[in-house]
């Protein structure tokens, strides 16, 4: 299935609910990753807006992946970072803070947004600003058991947890009762990326895509 640039497909997203954060990466690297990620059966990305050449990569990704990849933008803490984020044509918006007026944008603009959030007050909070899905960040910090015990009192917010996330891990996160998850090293292998082994890349990302495709 495939995507119109600049666009959110909601429907792509919960085939493969799994957001790759793919941080400080050359744009030479950055040509070699994406498409073994695209063939992997990934279909969501997001890149740090505070990277030194995040605004670069989320075009470029936009231009060559749009239409296989919903492109996002994270780390995002102020309208200053939506801005730049969605100029350089983000389609979703995830945050480590609940910052009611990038939220209360997002919302307004009809632009998926993930707000992070660790506590169920700042959760609650985050979902009733209008939170697509909750980051709950940093989920390692409390591990799995958090995310079980978060979903009985919140059953009906939807819970993306975020920090730690591996391959042993994912699709136990899942079983919690998580609607997706975040995923950076635990996915773009930093020594495989530094030492150009695509190989082993391709390998990973596909292991890592059966790991959870039966979540």
């Amino acid at each position: 299935m495939s995507i119109n640039k600049n666009s959110f497909n909601a429907e792509l997203f919960d085939q493969l609910p799994v957001v790759g954060i793919l941080r400080d990466v050359s744009m030479e690297d950055a040509a070699r990753i994406l498409p073994l990620y695209v063939e992997a059966g990934f279909t969501t990305i997001e890149v740090p807006i505070n990277c030194d050449n995040a605004e670069q990569l989320i075009q470029y990704i936009v231009s060559n992946c749009g239409d296989r990849l919903n492109v996002g933008a994270g780390s995002v803490i102020d309208v200053s970072d939506l801005d730049k984020a969605l100029g350089a044509g983000a389609c979703f918006i995830v945050t480590p803070v609940v910052d009611e007026e990038v939220i209360s944008s997002c919302v307004g603009q009809g632009i998926p947004v993930f707000p992070g959030a660790f506590s169920p007050t700042e959760i609650a909070k985050a979902w009733k600003l209008g939170a697509t899905m909750v980051k709950v960040f940093p989920a390692d910090e409390l591990g799995i058991g958090y995310i079980k015990a978060l979903k009985a009192p919140l059953k009906g917010i939807k819970l993306l947890p975020t920090g730690g996330i591996s391959i042993d891990n994912a699709r136990s996160y899942f079983k919690a009762g998580a609607q997706g998850v975040g995923v950076s090293t635990g996915l773009f292998k930093s020594e495989l990326i530094r030492n150009k082994d695509w190989d082993r890349l391709r390998a990973h990302f596909v292991a890592f895509y059966q790991a959870v495709q039966n979540r």
